[in-house]
């Protein structure tokens, strides 16, 4: 999960202190001179918003200036059923067990024994069950995701992430859907889409294992020596049909954006769609100066 108070100490930015409680409430005139020095302490570079040229640069330029209330509704992880639903059928959703505002009112009797409780308005912002009972029956845990969502119902993710528009005016909610697993305990494969000004270029497949593994394909489906994430063992196989299908169904929702990340996942021979990520990471890649400059390259910022 990508928290900028967790990758920052706080004397870390100072003049007036750095925290969550100062970033809400700043003037948004200032958000370019402290996004600048958020960016030099995570990056150990200047950004430059006038010409940004590397592709942590720009996206730190969409977060200032490409934010709209169509990205705002489509970060929803709620809202943006809908969006899905219209452009692409409903078949590729995830079925709602339960929506709603408060963790108390929650219908654990009602729920099957495995699921994932989502807040809609951040990133990782949730919990995979496994064994209702067990968390039933274990009041510490309980009590501890409770109090997490009841943060997470009163808390906004922009400052969070790193000046992220498009989370700030997102109407907090809680979100249930089925925790989908297969093999025992394994997670199904994801595949994140990152599409360039509504084309689809870089396609990561990511299976869930000891070592969690990856594999990323250029836009022609050959294969991509470009790693996103140090942590994954990067491995090659041949593209499938649902990364095939995932793509073209992310071309699809990706039009009329500068920059989406499309992610979906693979479960019982079916592809389901996972959520639009707009700013990937907040725009702090760890990338080599090459993948940097190219992917940079790739974004246009101009007005079509």
């Amino acid at each position: 999960m990508f928290n900028l108070f967790r990758l920052l100490k706080k004397d870390d930015i100072s003049n007036p202190p750095y925290d969550y409680d100062f970033l809400l409430n700043l003037n948004e005139k200032e958000y370019p001179k402290y996004l600048k020095k958020i960016f030099k302490t995570m990056t150990g570079e200047e950004l430059n918003l006038k010409h940004p040229k590397t592709f942590n640069e720009k996206i730190q330029w969409l977060k200032l200036y490409d934010s709209t209330p169509l990205k705002t509704q489509l970060t929803d992880k709620i809202l943006v059923r809908d969006w899905v639903k219209e452009k692409i059928g409903e078949e590729y959703l995830k079925p709602v067990l339960w929506k709603g505002k408060n963790f108390d009112d929650i219908p654990f009797e009602k729920l099957p024994e495995k699921f994932i409780i989502k807040a809609n308005n951040g990133s990782k912002w949730q919990f995979k069950i496994k064994d209702k009972a067990s968390l039933l029956d274990k009041k510490d845990l309980y009590n501890f995701i409770r109090l997490r969502f009841n943060g997470w119902m009163e808390q906004n993710f922009f400052p969070v992430a790193g000046f992220e528009m498009q989370y700030k005016n997102i109407k907090p909610q809680i979100l249930i859907e089925p925790l989908l697993i297969e093999n025992g305990n394994n997670f199904p494969i994801e595949y994140e889409i990152y599409c360039f000004n509504g084309i689809p270029k870089i396609y990561q497949k990511i299976i869930f294992s000891t070592p969690s593994k990856c594999c990323v394909y250029n836009e022609d489906f050959t294969q991509c020596d470009l790693t996103f994430n140090s942590e994954y063992e990067k491995f090659w196989e041949e593209p499938n049909e649902y990364i095939k299908k995932a793509v073209y169904l992310s071309k699809i929702l990706s039009k009329g954006f500068k920059l989406v990340r499309v992610d979906w996942m693979q479960y019982n021979n079916r592809l389901y769609f996972n959520e639009m990520t707009f700013t990937p990471f907040s725009g702090f890649f760890m990338l080599n100066n090459d993948w940097n400059n190219k992917l940079g390259s790739m974004l246009n910022l101009r007005k079509e």
